[in-house]
Order: structure tokens, then sequence, then C-alpha cells
């Protein structure tokens, strides 16, 4: 069902930071191990995730056809431990089926619905979240060593320690995985019964004991990860305590509710401008949730398996629930990648194991299901398949997103829109007038309209806003270059790339600016820093050429013309260049 990822390319949802504008991952060398196991890259420390990427380039280049093969190929690894995972506990749920067949079909279905669901395509077909999937394979292998550790007297010590390392490579890959000692916990009480209502405070038996000794290196490594991630993160300003709780409400009733009616699915749901705990929305979440406390408290005792499954995904779903509020969404699809197996196992188990229907009933509503979330799924893959394909989905979903009108719109002026752009760009101050990103879009406008003052203006606003925004400063070079201001423009461009060393299009403007000026030899490097830093820009090999060729080294030129023709066919320009060099050089 994902097969169609591989059509798919990077997009401008942080695929160009992480890897089109990022030379730091590519390879496995000394240098890129360092950067790796050192960043924070995007508020992130994942270096087990970086190194799978690293191969990736190894294999691949930037060809993203790879990269979403690996994504998928891992996914589909995690639905077989799914698979493996869900049969150890459906027997020692229920000791007296553990030799049925039908144990079996629970496993392999709840496999089936886990990774088929639509909710899954952002984990797996968006390149960035490689650390989701790579995160979600550790934290069940761990989960299933642990499970072997507790029944295995004899390599008892050897598989706990073995499920320690894997827990550590599951925090290495993403955060996420910081809940596991509490899904361990909520395992030995139910299905290991290990931890009862009458023994969980009896310290003194050895049991109970050996129970919370087993968790402690878990808890401390998880508790280091979440220190680690705050400081990766470096949150911004955090919503109240009223607003915080209305958020988390409201996202743990959307992933119950998108998790069983996956539709209008969108890479991005904004988070309100204001939000007001008291209103209707929020209100009506607060009740789904009493409503669904108070049934569970009615059904502990009967239903000790569906306690445990809404449990697990309660537990697992807290850190994505708005407690440390990072990034525009008030909820995202991906969050529920590791929390949704639990619920995967419950409806399975209670269609194969509880309900007590025929046979040939069971299996059509099994493939029914099955079919309906392959094709949702499907479809919202290729949403994915790039950048305009994405924002557009994202407007139609929420037409009120001011993230996705300024993404529209930097998209549409790459593309030479410009009028549209700008009415995007406009939309989406008026629906944000704080978003920096959305008055840089509106400068760029006005920039290509004949308007660099305008566009200037607007700059100023956006890193007001945003002091360390590296694009606003960029482009506040180009209008200062456009109003003829050299000095001022190259002031800009140094600004801009002490903000972010790795920014191509200011090393290339800047090469551009200093061969404007005949300072050919400070030019080239800037020129080869952008190449560097991005292999496939064109203009950076055809304005290197223009360079070369104005010094009359013609035979230097030619290569970089047509590297750049190479990258992008339509360069006729250089072409252009190229039949003028061979003339130029002929007549000598």
């Amino acid at each position: 069902m994902f097969l169609p990822a591989l059509r798919n390319g990077f997009v401008s949802w942080d695929d160009e930071e992480n890897f089109l504008e990022n030379p730091n991952y590519r390879g496995l060398g000394l240098a890129n191990l360092r950067w790796m196991w050192t960043t924070f890259h995007l508020g992130h420390y994942v270096p087990l995730s970086w190194m799978t990427l690293g191969l990736d380039y190894e294999l691949w280049g930037m060809n993203a056809a790879g990269y979403h093969a690996t994504s998928v190929l891992i996914h589909a690894v995690n639905a077989g431990l799914l698979f493996l995972l869900g049969r150890v506990l459906l027997r020692r749920a229920i000791p007296e089926r553990a030799s049925s067949r039908a144990v079996d079909w629970a496993a392999a279905v709840a496999a089936l619905l886990f990774a088929l669901h639509p909710l899954r395509v952002e984990s797996v077909v968006w390149i960035t979240e490689r650390r989701d999937v790579l995160s979600l394979f550790f934290y069940l292998s761990t989960i299933l060593v642990w499970l072997r550790a507790t029944s295995a007297e004899a390599y008892r010590a050897r598989l706990y320690w073995t499920s320690v390392v894997l827990f550590v490579c599951a925090l290495l890959s993403k955060a996420t995985a910081m809940t596991l000692p509490a899904v361990l916990l909520l395992l030995d009480v139910y299905p290991l019964r290990r931890l009862t209502a009458a023994n969980w405070r009896d310290i003194g038996s050895p049991v109970v004991r050996r129970v919370y000794l087993e968790i402690v290196p878990f808890a401390a490594l998880s508790l280091g990860s979440i220190v680690l991630s705050i400081v990766a993160l470096h949150p911004p300003e955090q919503l109240s305590l009223g607003p915080k709780l209305a958020v988390s409400a409201f996202s743990l009733c959307f992933y119950l509710l998108k998790t069983v009616l996956p539709t209008d699915l969108s890479p991005l749901y904004e988070m309100p401008q204001h939000i007001d705990p008291l209103s209707g929305v929020y209100v009506t979440c607060y009740i789904a949730i009493a409503v669904l406390i108070v049934g569970a408290i009615a059904v502990r005792k009967r239903s000790p398996g569906l306690i445990a499954s809404l449990a697990a995904f309660v537990l697992i779903s807290l850190p994505m629930l708005g407690v440390v509020q990072n990034g525009p969404q008030i909820a995202a699809d991906r969050y529920t990648y590791h929390s949704t197996p639990p619920l995967a196992l419950l409806v399975a188990a209670g269609l194969f194991l509880v309900v007590r229907i025929p046979a040939w009933l069971r299996f059509s509503v099994a493939g029914v299901a099955v079919a309906a979330l392959s094709a949702a799924t499907i479809r919202q893959t290729n949403v994915w398949r790039d950048s305009r394909t994405l924002w557009s989905h994202v407007l139609a979903v929420d037409s009120t997103s001011a993230v996705a009108h300024s993404a529209y719109s930097s998209l549409l002026f790459k593309e030479g829109e410009v009028q549209e752009a700008l009415a995007h760009a406009r939309r989406a101050i008026e629906l944000a007038p704080n978003y920096a990103e959305a008055h840089n879009d509106l400068g760029v406008g006005l920039m290509r309209t004949g308007d660099p003052a305008g566009g200037v203006v607007e700059f100023q606003r956006s890193l007001a806003l945003k002091p360390t925004y590296h694009e606003a400063e960029n482009n506040w070079g180009i209008a200062e270059a456009q109003r003829g201001n050299l000095a001022e423009a190259l002031k800009h461009y140094h600004r801009a790339v002490a903000l972010d060393p790795d920014y191509a299009d200011a090393h290339v403007n800047m090469g551009n600016l200093l061969v404007r000026e005949r300072r050919f030899a400070e030019a080239m490097p800037h020129y080869a820093e952008a190449l560097r830093i991005r292999p496939d820009e064109a203009d950076a090999h055809f304005n290197w050429g223009v360079a070369l060729a104005q010094q009359g080294k013609f035979g230097d030129a030619i290569p970089h013309f047509k590297a750049a023709i190479a990258i992008r066919p339509t360069f006729q320009i250089a072409q252009d260049y190229i039949d003028r060099a061979a003339k130029l050089q002929s007549a000598k």
C-alpha cells in the first residue's frame, strides 16, 4: 500500500533543512558521524536515525526513492514485530486459548490494521520522520526481548540487558520511546499479572521487588532522555495551564476519533491563534474523556484487556499531547505511530477471541476493514507526492492555515506564479500577523513586482519577529542589491551565512555580488560552498561558469555550464554560453 511512496520526492516541510540543504548527514565518514552524535538539528537528538539516513545517502545519493524504500521496509518489519508481540501478549492474556489458531489470526489482523492505517502515512512516507519508524522498531524489539527475559530463567540476565540496550537504541532514534518504562509496568499488571491489587505495595515480596528493580534502568534512561529532549528542543513560549489542558484533551480525542474514522487527514492541523479552554469543542473533549474514564472504571474487572489497551494508548500518547508545545500543530498523524498498536490488538482480539460470530463473518469484517484502510492509505500516500500537492491538500482541509498559505506562497514564487503567491502571502499575514515567514513571503512578492523598498519593510518585520531568520536576511540582501546598495546587500548576505553556514542561496548570492564587483577570487569559494551544500544547484554552476568566462577562462567555464544543463535540461542560457565560449576558443 505504500509502494506509491517510491514515486514521491522530498517536500518543503522540513525535508529541505534536513536533507536538501544539509551536507552533514551525507555519508558515514568520521565528520558525518561526529555531527550525527552531537547535533540537536531542528530540535531533535536522533543519532541512530541520522545514521540510517547517512547510509541511504551512501546507497542512493539524493534519490528520494531510496530513502522512501528504506522507511517502507522498516515499517513492514514493524508490522511483523507487532504480529509476534501480539501473539505473545494474547497468549499470556488468554492462556486457555494459547494454542488456538484464532490467536494467530488476531495478531495478524492487528498487525495489518496498524500497518495499513492511513494515520501511518505521515511517519512512513515523510522522509524527515524516519525517526518514527526506526524508534518503533527498537521499541517493539525491546518489549519482545523483555517478555522473554521475564519468562526464560536460564537466560534472564542476558536477555534483560539486551532489552535495555535495545531501549537505548529506541531513545537514540526518537525520544518518543521514553514512555516504555510505564508500558512495561502496565504489562506487569496485565497480561503478565506479576503485579496485582493485592501485592503491588508489598516491596518485601521477591517477585514484586524484582519487578520494580527491573524497571529502574529503563526509568533512569527515560528520565535522561526527557532532560536531553528539553535541551534539544529549546521549547518556545508555552501555553498557560488552561489552554494547555484544552490542547491535551483535544489531541487525545482527536487521535481516538481519527483512528476509528480516518477522514480529512492532513499533514498539518494548525494550532489556533487563540485558544479558549471553555469553547464548545474543548468542553466536548472534556466530557468525552470523563465518560471514557467512568466507563473504564465500570468495566475494569470484567474487561482487563480493554482497560490495559486504553491505558497503554494514553500512556504512550502523553508526550504528544502538548505537555511541551513545539511547532505549529495542535495534533499530528505521526504522533499515533507508537500509541496505536494497543488499539489494533484490542480490536483484533475482540473480533477473533471475544465476539461470538461465525468465522466467515469474522474474516469478512476483517477483510473489509483492511481493504478500506488500504485504499485510504494509498490516497494519503499520494498527498505527499511533492510539495505542491502537499500544501494544496492542507489548504483544502483547512483554508485558514497561515502556515500552509505561507508555504504555498513560497512554492509559487519559486515556480514563477507571482500574483497567486502574493495573494497567499497576504492571506497568511491576515490570518497570523506575527508569522515571520509570511512577512518574508510578502517581501519576496513585493520585490518580484518591482517594489524592493516595500520588500525591505517586510523583511525588517520578519526579522523583528524572528531575529535568527536567515532567509529574511538573504532576501533583504537581494532587495538592497536591486536598489544598487551593494555594500549593504553584502552585509546581509554575510549575516544570513552567519545564521546558517549551510544556506546555499546566500552563498550563491554573495558570489554573484562579488562577481558583479569583479572580485572573482572572493566569489569562487562561495560557489564551491553552495555546491557542497546542494550538489544539484544549477545556478551555482552557471554563475561560476559566467565568472570564469568573464576572466577569459573558457575551458574551465564550459564544464560548469554543462553541469548546469545536466541538472536543469531547459537551461538554454547555459547552452548559449557554451556555444559562445566554443566560438571564442576557436577564434583564439
